[in-house]
């Protein structure tokens, strides 16, 4: 699967759906019962590892007293129990920044990974590399920045999940909202510019845009 953008990249646009509008049948972990101290999260109990949690994740945590509830990130898997995780980043090379510390908390980590690798490969496609394209000589691994497709995927992702809410319960908003990132998730995929490097020495040979998939060579 290829993915570009990660849950993280979502929780800076829609929090919300982390929260109350998180898709039940993609929870990959929760539980009560946790700890916080600094960036430290602790759920004796828990099976990090098993759920496949890693850095880039969310988790939502919540306190029956309201000290903690929101979600943040998850900057690294610690043990089975144990995840590190801050205050939302504008970078993620920055230092984790300490939630609120707390006990008893309750905690649920989703994931919209599905749909991250679903807007992937169809932007795969549309550039005419791999996976999208099997024909292809070109794969994914083979642009040089793919950060130029992160606000894409995310905007794809995005409307997505509002048009999977909108069907369920019939909410002229959501319906909205999905429209209005699909014509972002339309506008970013024509301005993308990627750079290919076709033989692995970090330097450009094709140049492929979106707005009319085509190649230029340097």
């Amino acid at each position: 699967m290829v993915s570009f953008s990660s849950d993280v990249d979502i929780l800076k646009y829609e929090p919300v759906l982390f929260g109350e509008l998180h898709l039940s049948g993609q929870v990959s972990a929760a539980g009560t019962g946790g700890t916080l101290s600094g960036t430290t999260f602790t759920a004796s109990g828990a099976d990090f590892v098993g759920a496949q949690v890693s850095a880039g994740g969310v988790i939502y945590m919540h306190t029956g007293d309201g000290t903690l509830d929101g979600a943040y990130e998850i900057v690294s898997l610690d043990s089975a129990t144990q995840l590190s995780v801050s205050v939302i980043r504008s970078d993620s090379a920055d230092a984790a920044i300490a939630p609120p510390s707390a006990t008893g908390i309750s905690y649920r980590i989703s994931t919209f990974l599905p749909q991250a690798g679903e807007i992937g490969f169809r932007l795969t496609e549309h550039f005419g590399i791999k996976p999208g394209n099997p024909a292809s000589i070109y794969e994914a691994g083979d642009v040089l920045d793919t950060d130029v497709l992160r606000r894409v995927s995310v905007f794809g992702v995005i409307s997505n999940v509002y048009a999977m809410l909108a069907s369920k319960a019939e909410d002229e908003n959501f319906w909205k909202k999905s429209f209005h990132y699909q014509k972002l998730f339309e506008r970013a995929k024509e301005r993308c510019r990627l750079n290919i490097d076709v033989g692995s020495d970090q330097v450009s040979d094709v140049t492929r845009v979106g707005a009319f998939v085509r190649l230029v060579r340097d």
